[in-house]
């Protein structure tokens, strides 16, 4: 029978997952550790490893399948003769082709619903299995032809064998331009983005409070001690660990910005844990840096580089993106000037960066260029009043404007 690959035990609240890529097919020799297949929920991706060296002798799932904890995902056989029956059954199945092919209940109910006769089509998973990707990307092929008219091996007859066309009826008249358009499920990440920030905007009184910040001196501290910092760090020193020791000491400062809503209870958070959030290929992911309060600008700078590393490669665990007591997110990487960014729930308020632009000021009552940033903080104005989120903004204003104040904690 051979040893069982199941889906791993998932994160607490997560009930099932999606299989969104296979690394193997069936034949495959792989080592022990060796990735399968990649399962996506709407927190992580979790990567399915071979327990032991062998080769992969049934996948019994498909592209797009929901899958729960415990069920089977393939099989793996560590006999060294398992290849060679394998290959004997694949050769078997070439044989058969003239077999027409099973199709996923997924695709049927998809070309039921559509019409689609499912002798027309090759399909692309297991022994040719029809998939419901290769059913829906034959709709989207076909598109042109009439919603609920039925799809058969007739309209796709070869172009020797096609009657001549008929001249137009107004040859003077240019063709319309087809149009197509193709439907794509959303993500599981895409769906509980979408689920948490629709329940920020309807369960918080969201409100958002703005202010500016002169970067140059922050400018002139990054230039001086850049490359002393990335000698002994080996990370670069960059804006975003000056914003989170800048907030960090304001969420001291202010305690209030830091705590969460329970019901009718306020939570205070002894300890100041910041999500960065970060644009990953999977969509927008906040991993958490933890205890900053307690973290120097080098071991802020590091734990970024690690996080952000992990966003790219898809290997946040549950762990780095759970919790979190406050947020910053950087538009300003992307070039925006302005925005209003949205509550993380259960935190209560967040951090806008916005890009650093040339601007005329008034200094000492002369007009001068300086680099300045458009600072935004969105609060839930339940539990964060006015004053407190204006004089929150002030203190990092302050600490970024003169950076020594952070090194003694005003």
């Amino acid at each position: 029978m051979g040893i069982e690959i199941k889906v791993p035990v998932l994160p607490e609240s997560v009930m099932d997952a999606t299989v969104v890529k296979f690394y193997v097919q069936e034949g495959d020799t792989v080592e022990s550790d060796a990735p399968l297949m990649d399962l996506e929920t709407d927190k992580i991706v979790l990567e399915v490893p071979a327990p032991v060296r062998g080769v992969i002798t049934d996948i019994q799932t498909e592209l797009g399948a929901v899958v729960v904890a415990g069920q089977v995902l393939a099989l793996l056989s560590d006999s060294p003769v398992a290849k060679t029956n394998v290959k004997s059954e694949q050769t078997a199945d070439e044989d058969n082709k003239t077999a027409r092919p099973v199709a996923s209940p997924a695709a049927n109910k998809i070309a039921v619903e559509n019409n689609i006769d499912l002798s027309i089509l090759t399909g692309t998973g297991k022994n040719q299995r029809i998939t419901k990707q290769d059913v829906l990307g034959f709709i989207g092929q076909n598109s042109e032809l009439k919603q609920g008219e039925p799809i058969t091996i007739e309209k796709h007859i070869e172009p020797e064998n096609r009657p001549p066309a008929m001249p137009p009826e107004h040859p003077e008249k240019e063709p319309q331009t087809q149009r197509g358009q193709r439907r794509e499920p959303m993500s599981r990440l895409r769906q509980r983005i979408a689920q948490r920030l629709l329940q920020a905007q309807q369960n918080a009184a969201i409100l958002t409070t703005f202010n500016e910040v002169n970067m140059q001196a922050v400018i002139d501290a990054r230039n001086q001690y850049r490359d002393e910092f990335e000698k002994r760090y080996g990370a670069r020193l960059g804006f975003m660990s000056f914003f989170v020791k800048a907030c960090s000491q304001a969420l001291q400062n202010y305690p209030i910005t830091n705590a969460s809503i329970d019901g009718n209870d306020i939570i205070y958070h002894d300890y100041i844990d910041i999500g960065i959030a970060v644009s990953s290929p999977r969509g927008l992911v906040v991993p958490v840096l933890r205890d900053v309060q307690n973290s120097s600008f080098g071991d802020i700078e590091m734990q970024i580089l690690d996080l952000a590393q992990k966003a790219r490669d898809g290997k946040l665990t549950l762990d780095d993106l759970n919790g979190g007591t406050f947020s910053i997110t950087n538009g300003g990487v992307f070039g925006s000037m302005l925005s209003t960014p949205l509550l993380n729930p259960p935190q209560s308020a967040i951090l806008g960066m916005h890009n650093i632009s040339q601007r005329a000021v008034v200094e000492n009552g002369e007009i001068v260029i300086r680099p300045m940033m458009y600072l935004a903080l969105s609060y839930d104005h339940r539990l964060i009043d006015g004053r407190d989120a204006v004089q929150f903004l002030v203190s990092i204003k302050q600490d970024l404007e003169d950076p020594s104040r952070l090194l003694i904690g005003l």
